[in-house]
């Protein structure tokens, strides 16, 4: 199994060459809150020892944050079902340690928190110093496989060009410290102090991919698991990952967004085996473009055309963007699922979250936590 340290792209290929159907596969990245404060609370290891030997839960760099992480299901509801049910035990076996949260940042806790232990973290935080104290960021990541080496490296360039939709529509965390910040979510600007953040850079070919991380390697610039993009190729489990959303307050949500996923790299897939898929891939800078208005203004923002320049209200946009990926999200089984992204795009989550305030909203994170 190739890793994303490997720099032969014979193995990187490989990682993509045996025949499998489109899974998707569910991470969601959990706060850990104080069950009276509803602060964050470094508490990921306690929680964690309430489920030791369970695959489905694994720390990550904040102490305050516990992931879980679902095996690939042949649809998006199997999928769903199954993170419902990893978010239940999990905050039972939490009982009166923490309470959990789903959220891309928390409302109103210090900008700055504990890392969990160990010499990887150290590491980290001698070479990024109080930056990564700042990386109290909570995401959803999903994973698509994709079969044919071509074919996924053809989608991954592609779907760069939809990742600040797909940001738009997730975007959902407006409070900082207490604080309005004025964006949809400020997430991506916290994510934005690390390098290798943002609008993943195109791959060319197999081969430049593996010069990369040559350069990565022999550099000591970065290891596995700081390519940080996000879109990124996954040659552990031969999908394409998509990291962009804000996590979510209820599972409801996550389906919907993962079925926008699923639905748009199928359709992506469909495309490259019927030649209809763009010879040159949008440069990243036009994307990035579309990246600030989705993080400053969500739904509410404009779309820019990364090819022809021409712009549309984000909401037109997604809504036009949905009824595309309606075949194939019925080839896939998860029509249901996209079809609820509507609301997403009715009802942004953000309003919602400014009506709350930053001490209700976090209130509203936690109890819907476990919302179908």
């Amino acid at each position: 199994m190739a890793t994303l340290a490997d720099t032969d792209s014979d193995a990187l290929r490989d990682a993509f060459a045996a025949a499998r159907p489109l899974t998707v596969g569910l991470e969601e990245e959990l706060m850990v809150l104080d069950p009276e404060t509803l602060d964050l609370a470094p508490r990921a290891r306690d929680v964690l020892l309430c489920v030791e030997g369970d695959s489905r839960f694994k720390p990550e760099l904040p102490a305050a944050q516990v992931e879980i992480v679902c095996a690939p299901a042949p649809t998006v509801a199997a999928g769903a079902a199954e993170l419902a049910l990893a978010r239940r035990d999990l905050a039972g076996a939490a009982g009166g340690i923490a309470r959990l949260a789903g959220g891309g940042v928390h409302p109103f806790a210090a900008g700055r928190g504990e890392l969990r232990e160990g010499e990887r973290y150290e590491r980290l935080l001698a070479e990024f110093g109080a930056v990564l104290r700042r990386q109290l960021v909570f995401g959803l990541h999903v994973h698509v496989a994709v079969s044919g080496p071509d074919r996924a490296l053809a989608v991954y360039n592609a779907v760069r060009e939809y990742l600040p939709a797909l940001g738009a529509l997730a975007a959902a965390s407006p409070f900082y410290e207490g604080v309005d910040t004025g964006l949809a979510s400020v997430r991506p600007k916290l994510c934005d102090l690390l390098p290798r953040q943002g609008i993943p850079p195109i791959i060319p070919t197999w081969e430049i991919f593996a010069e990369a991380l040559a350069w990565g390697r022999s550099a000591g610039a970065f290891a596995d698991a700081q390519w940080w993009w996000e879109a990124r190729l996954n040659p552990v489990f031969g999908t394409v990952e998509v990291r962009v959303p804000d996590a979510q307050a209820t599972v409801a949500d996550t389906a919907a967004l993962a079925a926008v996923v699923h639905a748009l790299v199928a359709t992506l897939a469909d495309r490259h085996e019927g030649g209809d898929l763009w010879a040159e891939p949008v440069p990243t800078w036009r994307i990035a473009e579309n990246r600030w208005s989705a993080c400053r203004h969500g739904i509410d923002g404009h779309w820019i055309d990364a090819r022809s320049g021409r712009r549309t209200p984000m909401r037109d946009h997604l809504h036009l963007m949905l009824d595309a990926l309606g075949p194939a999200a019925r080839r896939h089984g998860c029509e249901t699922e996209l079809a609820a992204a509507r609301d997403l795009i009715e009802r942004p989550r953000v309003t919602r979250a400014r009506e709350l305030g930053p001490y209700g909203h976090v209130a509203d994170l936690a109890d819907r936590l476990l919302a179908a």
